[in-house]
């Protein structure tokens, strides 16, 4: 072998920041005899290597790879002798260095199973102790100042090491071998009180006493506060209800291990791993009513009229700690919960809490008491939420765990673009390359706070991954919170700012999501989105590229009477779309407010026309009588997706699906829902006409599909917007589209809803930089 090829330079790119890379390189290096260095370079980590056994090292690196880490590509070349640092005659991990070039930040890691058996080991060092960790768990994004990823560059570094922490830091035969928050119970940061004076382990113990007697807990975790109490007491999750101003949605819960999970839940084939690694996020099962040990503990007041539970594992120590605290075992007092309602700390439509000011002004009203600690949280997260369709996550809310993990693009692009994502369940992106990093969630950008919380997580997050935008893309609204703060730093920037359809950024983000990059029918399926003419989508059929969108088709027109009222009332929705005599036979709304309804429509006062496919669901809801109004976002077409979920068949239908107009098609909806309207007066059963709704619509959605097929020869749709979270309509509209040749892209780890949206928004503006390029050559 030629003295050249016993050398090499690697460069490894991906998610090889804090799970313990170097240290495992180091021991793959010694195993293979190879020689050199390894250092984060900040954007990736950097190896040189010399040895006879190159190529089995190499091949080694992504079989072996740390089960925490994410290798997106490795780059080699064949280095100079002069190239080689100093120290490079054995092989060493040495010091950090940053340089230019794409940053990879990992999110935070679940506790391990082996630091979970340290904590209950009576004859561990760290028994018992809420802050263990190693290289494969622990907090990262949430307690990074800057990369690249060291002790020092973390809130961690507030908290010097003890001598035995700084011992096991430092030897390779450690599993905390680099492992950045290590710390102990002699030098890590302590639990504490906000109201009572208790600390430490009498802070913890006060906490489970609280939490057993019916009380309400603030818990600060990784990435901000929760709100905790015994989510088998009725009264103690009611009480929580009218304190948090929430009287229906549902409360996630913590459930003590998978056994619980089990006996209470039914769990698909395949969650259980999901569920168990290292992500820990919230994931929808159906709820048992009943098992082999009795009626569920479930509280009712969980989740009302829902067949579904939100259930995450304990995730932190301070959550084990909660469940199982072995020094209480012979105490009097009753065992703890097997199930605790672990909701997000924060007050109705602002961001989740992250600091003790934050906690004290808002949460102690809402709680007997607070537990907290000293470790800075330099980001919010709060938990991701999703369901699981066809074996794999179909995510809802994608925070914890998994940002900001980039998506990989189908192109590489030359300018680096932010997307400043939806004005509700708000997320932003940043651009750059062939990857899109996703912050965490940070939610509906009605309240100034979480306004003032998107701006401050931009700034962080774009100097953590060295990003600078050159152009910020906001929705077409000319009203939303997010366009004004897309402005306003395009201003303070010096960068243009751009607009993109709502719809078109929704089938962007799936095609991107996908990795694809031919044209799509993009199905795009939400409440509402500004359309180019100036009126109200939200049910469109938009044939599309990465160059733009022709809109082809949508649901039939209608009108919402009432402004904002409608949006919330579906029962507005069914007057307005139904003749006056089947709303009132139906009792929509009260005579007074028919009357008003009637005035509106034929004035045309407080009215405006839409093809919003999510009011659609909230009116056939409200028909049905599942539901009328909308206490939280969403909740009218649940219950109407309960419905049909409970149907043992759905009506027979034989009305028409799509009328053509010149080059455009509508969906025949509102025949669809008279018909609805006419079943439910004639007395037929309520699940069989929920589930023709959606059988017929996913039927309109086929056709309409079709109907493009014909004219442009496109065979593949992608199904976006929040009303695809509704997986029966989902999994209908998938067989039917599949079952007719059509490929079908669907997202799996990035929201349908807008909370994935920045993702298209970036992409959008990315190409847009790339064309205008191309026009100046």
């Amino acid at each position: 072998m030629k003295e050249a090829e016993n050398r090499m330079r690697i460069r490894i790119y991906g998610i090889v920041q804090g799970v313990g890379f170097r240290p495992f390189i180091r021991k793959l290096a010694l195993r293979f005899r190879i020689t050199g260095t390894v250092c984060n370079r900040g954007s990736y980590v950097e190896i040189y290597a010399r040895g006879e056994r190159l190529s089995e090292f190499l091949e080694a690196i992504p079989k072996e790879a740390p089960a925490r880490s994410a290798i997106l590509k490795i780059k080699t070349t064949v280095p100079e002798e002069s190239d080689y640092p100093p120290g490079s005659e054995d092989f060493e991990i040495i010091e950090s260095a940053k340089e230019e070039g794409m940053v990879f930040v990992s999110p935070d890691i679940a506790t391990c199973p082996d630091c979970e058996r340290e904590l209950f080991d009576p004859t561990n060092r760290r028994y018992l102790h809420p802050f263990i960790n190693c290289t494969a768990c622990g907090p990262r994004l949430t307690i990074l100042d800057s990369m690249p990823y060291d002790r020092v560059r973390t809130s961690m570094g507030e908290f010097p090491m003890c001598e035995d922490c700084n011992r096991e830091y430092t030897d390779i035969r450690s599993r905390r071998y680099h492992a950045q928050p290590i710390c102990c119970n002699d030098c890590g940061p302590e639990l504490y009180l906000l109201k009572g004076p208790e600390t430490g382990k009498d802070a913890l113990i006060q906490v489970r006493n609280l939490i057993r007697r019916g009380g309400i807990v603030a818990i600060k975790g990784i990435g901000g506060f929760h709100l905790c109490c015994d989510g088998s007491n009725d009264e103690a999750v009611g009480r929580l209800r009218r304190l948090k101003n929430r009287p229906f949605k549902p409360f996630a819960v913590m459930m003590r291990d998978m056994e619980t999970v089990r006996r209470e839940c039914e769990v698909p084939e395949g969650a259980e791993e999901l569920m168990t690694g290292p992500q820990k996020p919230i994931l929808l099962l159906a709820k048992k009513k009943t098992h082999e040990a009795g009626a569920s503990v479930l509280s009712e007041a969980l989740a009302p009229g829902n067949p579904n539970i939100g259930v995450m594992l304990p995730y932190t120590p301070v959550h084990m700690l909660l469940f199982r605290y072995p020094e209480e075992e012979n105490s009097q007092e009753p065992a703890m919960p097997e199930v605790l309602v672990m909701t997000s700390g924060n007050p109705s439509g602002a961001p989740i809490c992250m600091t003790d000011a934050e906690a004290e002004k808002y949460l102690a009203p809402m709680c007997d008491e607070i537990l907290s600690n000293p470790r800075k949280i330099r980001i919010r997260a709060d938990d991701s939420v999703m369901s699981f369709y066809r074996n794999k996550p179909y995510m809802i809310r994608r925070s914890r765990g998994y940002a900001p993990m980039p998506t990989v693009l189908p192109q590489e692009y030359h300018h680096s673009v932010l997307g400043i994502g939806g004005e509700l369940k708000n997320t932003f992106g940043l651009l750059r390359g062939d990857m899109n990093y996703m912050s965490p969630y940070i939610g509906d950008m009605a309240d100034v706070r979480s306004v003032e919380a998107l701006e401050l997580a931009e700034e962080r997050l774009e100097r953590l991954l060295e990003i600078t935008p050159e152009a910020v893309v906001c929705d077409l609204h000319p009203k939303y919170n997010t366009g004004e703060v897309a402005r306003k730093l395009a201003e303070e920037k010096g960068i243009p700012c751009m607009e993109v359809q709502h719809h078109y950024a929704h089938v962007l983000s799936c095609m991107a999501e996908n990795e694809w990059d031919s044209p799509v029918i993009g199905v795009s399926f939400d409440g509402t989105g500004f359309g180019t003419d100036g009126t109200i989508w939200g049910g469109e059929f938009l044939l599309s590229d990465y160059d733009g969108f022709r809109r082809k088709g949508s649901i039939q027109p209608f009108l919402h009477a009432g402004g904002d009222l409608a949006s919330k009332e579906g029962w507005r929705i069914a007057a307005a779309m139904l003749e006056p005599d089947a709303a009132e036979q139906l009792n929509l709304g009260s005579p007074k407010e028919r009357a008003a309804i009637r005035f509106m429509l034929g004035n045309r006062v407080n009215v405006v026309e839409s093809t919003s496919a999510g009011r659609l669901f909230d009116g056939v809801s409200a028909i049905l009588g599942c539901k009328e109004r909308n206490s939280f976002e969403g909740e009218m077409s649940m219950q109407l997706q309960f419905a049909a979920e409970q149907a043992e068949a759905p009506e027979i239908y034989d009305g028409p699906l799509i009328s053509e107009k010149e080059d455009f098609f509508y969906l025949e909806t509102v025949r669809l829902v008279r018909e609805i309207a006419r079943g439910r007066l004639s007395g037929k059963d309520v699940g069989a006409l929920a589930r023709m709704f959606h059988e017929v619509l996913s039927q309109m959605v086929l056709e309409g599909c079709r109907h493009i097929r014909r004219e442009n020869g496109i065979s593949t749709a992608a199904l976006t917007g929040g009303v695809f979270q509704n997986t029966l309509l989902l999994e209908l509209c998938r067989n039917k589209l599949e079952h007719d040749g059509f490929r079908v892209l669907t997202h799996s780890l990035v929201p349908p809803n807008d909370g994935g949206i920045a993702l298209g928004q970036a992409v959008y503006g990315a190409r847009k930089l790339e064309k205008e390029d191309s026009r100046c050559v």
